[in-house]
């Protein structure tokens, strides 16, 4: 019998571990095949919500954000990296900036209507991990949203103005005051929750619990 299961995957365009936590959701989804049938939601959250215009070079945000070191930063890139490769996903290297992650946001609302969310949505972590383009740019935005098959005009319509800021303003708040503070969280049928860029099998036997504990 294949049960239906809810996913809230709440993340940043920006963030790393949210690339090797959504890849690894997908493998194990794929692994448990017939037993489920997940709906997935991409909720919003920004890292960086006053980072400015410009950006900010990554090591330098790194290091006054957590206090790493340049070192700590190049071992923990390394690490992200691996883990990529590990899941077919490539972070490239490179001089590498942080970038304000509203409008991606809002555009990632608007695909969840056109039911091309997560398709937008990888398409914008390949182009600001694997591409180092700038996911704050109307134009990479654009341009990213016409390769997933949505509609370019609507797309810089969308981004020229203000559509859903008010409602990602909501769900990012609404996602705060439920606890979360750190991402990738994922979510799964609104009341379990796993955190960070977990390994395909944590992920298979989180879901299989969850499935045996809701029957």
């Amino acid at each position: 019998m294949t049960t239906p299961l809810k996913i809230d995957f709440v993340s940043d365009v920006s963030c790393p571990w949210c690339v090797v936590g959504l890849r690894a959701l997908n493998e194990a989804l794929a692994e448990l095949g017939d037993e489920v049938r997940a709906q997935i939601h991409f909720q919003p959250f920004e890292l960086n919500p006053n980072m400015p215009a410009e950006g900010q070079d990554i090591d330098e945000h790194i290091q006054q954000k957590y206090g790493s070191t340049p070192e700590q930063s190049k071992a923990n890139r390394e690490n992200i990296r691996l883990r990529g490769e590990e899941l077919g996903f490539t972070f490239s290297q490179g001089n590498r900036r942080i970038y304000n992650t509203f409008d991606a946001h809002r555009l990632l609302h608007w695909a969840e209507l056109e039911g091309k969310q997560q398709a937008l949505k990888e398409a914008l972590f390949t182009a600001y991990f694997t591409d180092l383009a700038d996911p704050s740019s109307h134009k990479v935005l654009a341009d990213v949203a016409q390769k997933v098959g949505l509609d370019r005009l609507r797309a810089e319509a969308v981004l020229s103005g203000n559509e859903y800021a008010t409602e990602v303003r909501e769900l990012e708040q609404l996602w705060v005051s439920r606890g979360i503070s750190s991402v990738p969280t994922i979510v799964f049928n609104d009341q379990y929750a796993v955190s960070g860029g977990q390994p395909v099998d944590v992920f298979v036997g989180a879901i299989r619990q969850i499935l045996a504990g809701d029957a």
